[in-house]
């Protein structure tokens, strides 16, 4: 006799309205990040957000949980607050669960150290990648001080991606720095299959490619 389906609890339901996290069957957490990653000030109640500070504890959760055995992170972010993406990023890299990405619409700036922070990576071949240099909003003081702490942000930001994927970080930063591409900025971006030719992400392929890949590495363990 087959085995009835589980029903969502109303904690799961509380988690998918609230946080765009859902536990799916065979114990693999789905987590999303989408629209823009808020750090540590408020967006716009009519900004989609994914809140750093609800990511972090699931996060620690699921390391310290013996039920859930993969992740499935979502992306389709425009990026946002670099502190709190990196903070996301590193997490997700220190987790011991295999973990597995899947870049949707698009996963930009902060999004990508994101995108790349999993044991394996996919993208759609519609979705879109942008590297470009770190800005900031507001007023900025333009000293030797406020250049040095950008540079050295971008550092840090592109030692991570280099650190977890297979392109090369000289490489990383002639597309950041490129001018050819984007009217109004520095940097480059990438499509579907470029961004498995640049060696950032692993393959085009979907969700069913990505849960696939997720079963078969909880598999080996």
């Amino acid at each position: 006799m087959a085995e009835k389906p589980k029903m969502p609890t109303e904690n799961d339901r509380e988690n998918l309205k609230e946080l765009g996290q859902v536990k799916m069957e065979h114990q693999i957490h789905l987590l999303s990040v989408i629209g823009e990653v808020e750090g540590h000030e408020c967006l716009s109640s009519n900004t989609k957000t994914t809140k750093y500070e609800h990511i972090l504890p699931q996060l620690a959760a699921i390391e310290d949980s013996d039920r859930i055995k993969g992740v499935l992170v979502l992306l389709n972010t425009v990026g946002g607050d670099v502190e709190a993406g990196l903070a996301i990023a590193e997490m997700i890299a220190s987790l011991s669960k295999p973990t597995v990405s899947l870049v949707l619409g698009g996963s930009h700036s902060i999004g990508v150290p994101i995108a790349v922070s999993t044991d394996y990576s996919f993208i759609v071949r519609t979705g879109t990648m942008v590297i470009h240099p770190v800005r900031m909003n507001g007023t900025v003081i333009g000293a030797p001080q406020t250049y040095d702490y950008f540079r050295q942000m971008q550092d840090r930001i592109l030692g991570f991606i280099a650190s977890h994927c297979s392109a090369k970080r000289e490489r990383l930063e002639e597309l950041m720095l490129d001018t050819g591409m984007l009217t109004k900025d520095l940097g480059t971006i990438l499509v579907g299959q470029r961004a498995v030719d640049e060696g950032i992400i692993n393959e085009v392929g979907g969700i069913q490619e990505a849960v696939a890949k997720l079963h078969e590495m909880i598999c080996k363990l």
